[in-house]
């Protein structure tokens, strides 16, 4: 097993890995793509647990930061070759960013083919457990400063704030976080 590279080691490879993306030629395109993808985002606790969330103003800051967790996601692969040590912790709401830019396959895969890098993610590895000064946090910061805390929210947070959202939902009958209803929809 690989060992993980220094928190500067990681910052100083991520923020060669998004300059390169954000150079390529079908960013534009993936950009657009990823950002009309937006009528899907259907999660219940994932960009919901961000306060006063507007898909309209914040769905580009997102994007910054969803692309920001993809490189250094890419540059700890690309350090060690190991893809567990890749999943390093990542903030709910900016994770689900990553899910949709994930959803742009071909686009993401032309990309970072040409910039010779990989993108790693894959669900049932991932950790959504970002805390404050953890490894992300660390090489986050050496890379672009303190992130954003509306968008890289702590576990402990978001936690505290599906609480309250599934309490919501409940409350018009949404259970399970909004991932069951028994709502009947009669013909017309």
């Amino acid at each position: 097993m690989s060992t993980m590279p220094t928190p500067a080691q990681t910052a100083a490879r991520a923020k060669r890995i998004l300059a390169a993306i954000t150079a390529d030629p079908e960013f534009g395109a993936f950009e657009a793509a990823t950002l009309e993808y937006s009528a899907d985002w259907q999660c219940f606790t994932g960009f919901p647990v961000i306060e006063r969330w507007n898909l309209d103003s914040d769905k580009a800051p997102l994007f910054t930061e969803g692309l920001r967790a993809l490189a250094v996601k890419a540059a700890v692969f690309d350090l060690t070759g190991d893809e567990r040590l890749a999943e390093v912790p990542v903030a709910v709401p900016v994770d689900e960013m990553t899910h949709a830019m994930i959803a742009q396959p071909q686009l993401l895969a032309r990309i970072t083919g040409r910039i010779g890098v990989s993108v790693i993610h894959q669900t049932d590895q991932e950790h959504t457990d970002y805390t404050a000064g953890d490894f992300t946090h660390l090489a986050y910061h050496l890379a672009w400063g303190e992130p954003p805390a509306r968008y890289w929210l702590v576990k402990e947070e978001v936690d505290r704030r599906v609480k309250i959202l599934t309490a919501r939902y409940a409350s018009i009958g949404m259970d399970r976080a909004g991932r069951e209803h028994d709502i009947e929809f009669a013909a017309a």
